[in-house]
Order: structure tokens, then C-alpha cells, then sequence
């Protein structure tokens, strides 16, 4: 059964959370009040990694440029609620894009630039989108030859960059077309709760799920970033993370569209180019993910040639934080590591320095109860309603040290996959709450929430329920591993018995001793303890970044059978 959203709706804009106002209304807001200011950057490597010089767009500059492709969108057919699936990189005219589509009323489905035909097809089939937009050129990837046998029927094909083919609408020349979109806004109403964005999720296997969220889904889901990493009018934001996802729209796009700040944009991830950003645009607040701010915290030389001193926070999270890193930021350079926890449909779990200000907890925890002030006005309130339950069902589970499967509902939470009635049904509890899949149990006397792990990573040896998140956590921490994974291993015996993947830092020589003599240092339980190490040279992940367990696992089993 899927619950009426209706009242709920009614709910959520009477308590602030939700408004009438579009993104591109309070885009447009922006760039009125502050014209001159500077809007977007691109990174200094673009033309290697896509086409053209880097642009430094001021908010009149990028006002002009969304209108243009507005207008350009309209003249090639688009229409309101018509499904653009866009595969670009991080650069200035993705973003400006966005807004475009927001303010005809639009949908953008954002793909990974990663994705292939196999991955585009079942995209297409499930959208069926009315165009399909990429870059004519992108390092490493024939966006245009993948795609082009993919555009069925009436898919236009769409282009940024140099050499556009004659049978795509090159968006980079198109002419502005000011009195076609301005009857078509006085026609056309875009309402705030109509859909502007179709997202996937980013699971290794099985079909892959569409997740709508209309303007004030995003709207809601904002002060979760913007609030609690403390960021202010006018600053200058560095966004690493692909323009597909959570923490890039939600986190940072969110977050710049309220404060009217700068975006430096960035991708794909590469540590000196980021560094470099950060030296060059002096941003207040970025993204990163744990492994890289653990290497950045252990590379002594690196450190000494880097001048952080522009950060205040730093949002982190796809992946258990190290407390040694959290108290190393905050201790030598005064910044502030902020710890989130997210996804696409709109789980929303952040820990900020004001509600944590010891680092160990904020690198560990999550306030049960997440109070803030809603974007569109309203007194501050929790942002999200929150239970554990049993794996396998029950009753909410109360007490703290038990793990159960986080359950959420709030305004910032999607209402239903795309076109998926059955997946949709199985994703929420009968009253309306979102089934996460991921594991929490309650702790520090009742406060906060700590992640134990996704339900179906769970290792069980000998009947005992072990987090790999938590080991992969105190891993982070030890000084000759780059990276460390651990995961489940068949046994005949104990059912299933603990394997780690490590990949060493700088060549160093890490032994299975060595990797058990340090989490017993940290006091972990024995039956905790990995008991085969597999050495790799670096850990498989997926386009958001996260270490594909799985595949780690396959790969090590892979190893195990060629050595028989």
C-alpha cells in the first residue's frame, strides 16, 4: 500500500519546509540581487578532461547563459515534464543546464559520464526521454558513438562543445530566443512541487531505480548541509563530487544556491588539481571523500605545500570517518570536519560541529533528532522522523548496542521510484516510512545513532552479527595502508569468516600480523579480527566514490580459486 503524499504535502509547506518558489525562481533571485558576483568557476584542467577554456561565470553572465539555453531547449521541442538525460562532467554549462530545464519545467535525469550502452539503455527504457545530452569530446569515453545507436524515435540528440555534429541541437551555438521563452513562461506554469530531477541509485547490481524529486524535495533537503558546515552569504563553495547525486546537488548546489555563493566545480577527483583549487579559489567549504582526507592528513610533505587556512568545515562522508582524522583537522588546521550521510531518495543524517563539537562523536555519531530552520521560513524543527526496526520486523527497537534497519520519513524523503509501483511498495512501511537498508543502533546514552553497516553486508561468524564499516573505520587510522576493505568469506565451519583487501601506502610491506597486532591496539574484539589478507593495488568503487564490497569480495574469491 503507498501512502496519499497529500497530506503530508500540506503539512510540510505549512511548517516551511516545502514553499511555491522553483529553483529557478530562487536562482533567478540570486542573480538580481547580485549581479557582479561571481556564479560558477571551472576547473583549470577542463580542456583536458572535456573541451574549452575554463569559464569564471559572474551571476549576470550565468543568468544570461540559462536563459539562452532555455531558449534553446524550447525551439528543440522540449516541453514542461519533458525527461532530459544529460551524461557531462562537472562544467559550467551542466549546471547553467539545470536551471534552464528548471525554469520551462523540464526533468533532468544526470548520468555518470562512466556509463556505457548497457547502463543507457535500461536508462532510456525506463525515462524514455525526449533528448539526450553530452559533450563532443570527453578524455577517455565516445559519449556521441555509445549513444547515437541508443536514440530511438523522437530522443534528440543534444551537444555541448566544438564540432557538433549536423544531427544534434549544438547547445553551445544556439541563438538566444528571449520572445519564445518569454510566452512560453507566461503560458506555463512550473509549480515548486512538480518533478525537476530523476537520480539513480548507485547499487552494483540488479536494475537500477530512478528516484524523482521535485524542487521542494531539494528545497527541504538543503539546510542539512548549509546549516550545520555553518556557510554564509557570498561563500565560495569547491564541488568535486559529480553533478549526479546527493551530496553534489543537494550538498553543495543546494548549499551555493542559498548563500548566493561561488561553485568551483571539479571532476574527476585529482588530488593535486583539488589542492591546487583550494590554493587559487580560497574556498570556505568543500567535499571530500575519507580516504583522500586521510592521505592529505599522513602525507607530511604534501601538507607542508598546501594552504588550507581558507576552509572553515569540510563535508565528508560515503564511507566511515577515522576520528583520528576528524580531531587531526581540527586540531592542526581549525577546520572542521562534518560528517553526512546520505542518498538519493533522501536520507539526510549530518553531524556539524555546533551539535558535536567533540571530534571522536562527530566522527562516529548521528543526532537521533536533527533540528533545523527550514530554507523557505518557518520555526526550526526536525527535519526527519526516524526508527529502527528489525531486519527481519518488529517493534522499533529502543534500547541502545541493537542493530536495526534505519526507517525515515520527512520532507526531504522521495515519495516513489520512477515507474516502479512494485519496487516503490517494497521501499516504504505501510504509514510511509522510506526502508533505508542500512543498519544503525542507538548510542552515547541514547543521543545519537551509529552506523553499523548496510543490512546486506552484515558478516555473520558463527552466528555473531560484525559491521565491516566498523573494522574498515579503525582501518582508515593505520599508518601503512592507503585504503583497507573488509568483507565476508565463506567457511564451512564458522559460516562465514572475515577477509580484508589492503592496499599499502607508498610501497610499505603490511602483513596480516600487522593489521591484527593494530585493531588490537584499538581494543576490538578478537572474533572481529580479519583472518586472510589479499593485497591490492587500489579498491574498486562505483561513481559516487564508495568501495564496492561486493566486488572487492568477488576479487578476492577470484584469487582464492587461482591459487588451488
Amino acid at each position: 500500500m503507498i501512502v496519499s503524499p497529500e497530506p503530508k504535502r500540506r503539512a510540510y509547506r505549512e511548517a516551511g519546509w516545502w514553499g511555491d518558489k522553483t529553483l529557478a525562481d530562487l536562482f533567478f533571485a540570486n542573480a538580481t540581487r547580485h549581479p557582479d558576483r561571481l556564479a560558477l568557476v571551472d576547473a583549470p584542467n577542463r580542456a583536458s578532461i572535456a573541451f574549452g577554456e575554463p569559464a569564471r561565470l559572474t551571476y549576470a553572465e550565468m543568468r544570461d547563459e540559462v536563459e539562452r539555453l532555455a531558449g534553446a531547449l524550447l525551439a528543440a521541442g522540449i516541453d514542461k515534464d519533458d525527461v532530459i538525460v544529460v551524461q557531462l562532467p562537472n562544467i559550467s554549462e551542466f549546471v547553467a543546464l539545470y536551471f534552464a530545464a528548471a525554469t520551462i519545467g523540464a526533468i533532468v535525469s544526470p548520468v555518470a559520464v562512466q556509463y556505457r550502452s548497457h547502463e543507457l539503455s535500461t536508462i532510456f527504457d525506463i525515462v524514455k526521454p525526449r533528448a539526450y545530452v553530452c559533450g563532443t569530446h570527453m578524455h577517455h569515453a565516445d559519449h556521441l558513438g555509445v549513444a547515437r545507436p541508443l536514440l530511438r524515435g523522437d530522443v534528440a540528440l543534444m551537444t555541448f562543445g566544438p564540432d557538433a555534429p549536423e544531427d544534434a541541437v549544438d547547445l553551445s551555438n544556439a541563438q538566444a530566443k528571449a520572445e519564445l521563452l518569454r510566452d512560453y513562461i507566461d503560458k506555463t506554469k512550473v509549480d515548486a512541487d512538480d518533478i525537476f530531477t530523476i537520480c539513480w541509485t548507485s547499487g552494483t547490481t540488479g536494475m537500477p531505480k530512478g528516484v524523482p524529486r521535485s524542487h521542494n524535495h531539494w528545497i527541504a533537503i538543503a539546510p542539512g548541509t548549509y546549516q550545520p558546515s555553518g556557510l554564509r552569504e557570498g561563500d565560495v563553495l569547491l564541488n568535486p563530487f559529480p553533478l549526479i547525486n546527493m551530496a553534489s546537488i543537494g550538498g553543495v548546489t543546494m548549499s551555493w544556491l542559498k548563500v548566493c555563493g561561488t561553485m568551483v566545480l571539479h571532476h574527476p577527483f585529482d588530488p593535486q588539481v583539488y589542492l591546487g583549487q583550494i590554493a587559487m579559489e580560497r574556498p570556505q567549504f568543500t567535499i571530500a571523500p575519507p580516504a583522500i582526507l586521510n592521505m592529505l592528513l599522513q602525507d607530511e610533505a604534501l601538507l607542508a605545500k598546501v594552504d588550507l587556512s581558507s576552509l572553515r568545515t569540510i563535508g565528508s562522508g560515503s564511507a566511515p570517518l577515522a576520528p583520528a582524522m576528524v580531531r587531526g583537522f581540527q586540531d592542526r588546521f581549525g577546520i572542521m570536519v562534518v560528517n553526512l550521510f546520505g542518498s538519493n531518495e533522501g536520507m539526510s543524517l549530518v553531524t556539524g560541529p555546533d551539535a558535536v563539537p567533540d571530534p571522536f562523536e562527530r566522527a562516529s555519531y548521528f543526532p537521533r533528532e536533527m533540528v533545523l530552520e527550514p530554507m523557505m521560513g518557518g520555526a526550526a524543527a526536525p527535519i526527519a522522523q526516524t526508527r529502527l526496526v528489525p531486519p527481519e520486523g518488529g517493534a522499533a527497537i529502543t534500547e541502545e548496542g541493537v542493530a536495526g534497519e534505519l526507517q525515515i520519513s520527512g520532507p526531504a524523503v522521495f515519495e516513489s521510484y520512477h515507474d516502479a509501483p512494485d519496487q516503490t511498495e517494497a521501499a516504504f512501511t505501510e504509514d510511509g516510512f522510506y526502508k533505508s537498508g542500512d543498519l544503525f543502533e542507538i548510542a552515547g546514552g541514547g543521543r545519537f545513532y551509529r552506523f553499523v553497516g548496510r543490512c546486506k553486508d552484515l558478516i555473520i561468524r558463527g552466528g555473531v552479527n560484525i559491521s565491516p564499516e566498523e573494522i574498515d573505520q579503525l582501518l582508515g587510522g593505520h599508518p601503512d595502508l592507503a585504503e583497507a576493505c573488509v568483507f565476508a568469506l565463506p567457511d564451512p565451519i564458522m559460516g562465514e569468516r572475515i577477509g580484508v583487501a589492503a592496499v599499502p601506502r607508498g610501497g610499505a610491506a603490511v602483513t596480516l600480523d600487522d593489521i591484527t597486532r593494530f585493531l588490537r591496539e584499538q581494543d576490538l574484539a578478537v572474533f572481529k579480527l580479519p583472518e586472510r589478507l589479499f593485497e591490492f593495488d587500489s579498491l574498486p568503487r562505483n561513481v559516487t566514490n564508495k568501495v564496492m564490497r561486493s566486488e572487492v569480495r568477488d576479487m578476492a574469491l577470484a584469487m582464492l580459486e587461482g591459487a588451488d
